[in-house]
């Protein structure tokens, strides 16, 4: 229960990091969104939510290649 906490925490950090405008971002806050990002990947990877999204994605590329063909 913990994670999803966190993970709901994280989200709302980085769209906050990204709606500001982007002349205005440094190096460090790139890199600092990025590791952000990173850390919401971890932590959302090995739960229910996680998979889903993996699933979804999985199919959604598996969809857009057998498209290409």
């Amino acid at each position: 229960m913990l994670t999803i906490n966190v993970a709901v925490l994280l989200v709302v950090i980085v769209v906050l990091r990204l709606r500001r405008r982007t002349e205005a971002r440094s190096r460090f806050d790139e890199k600092m969104t990025v590791f952000i990002v990173l850390a919401l990947g971890v932590m959302l990877a090995p739960t229910e939510v996680g998979q889903g999204i993996a699933n979804f994605l999985g199919q959604l590329v598996n969809g857009v290649s057998e498209a290409s063909q």
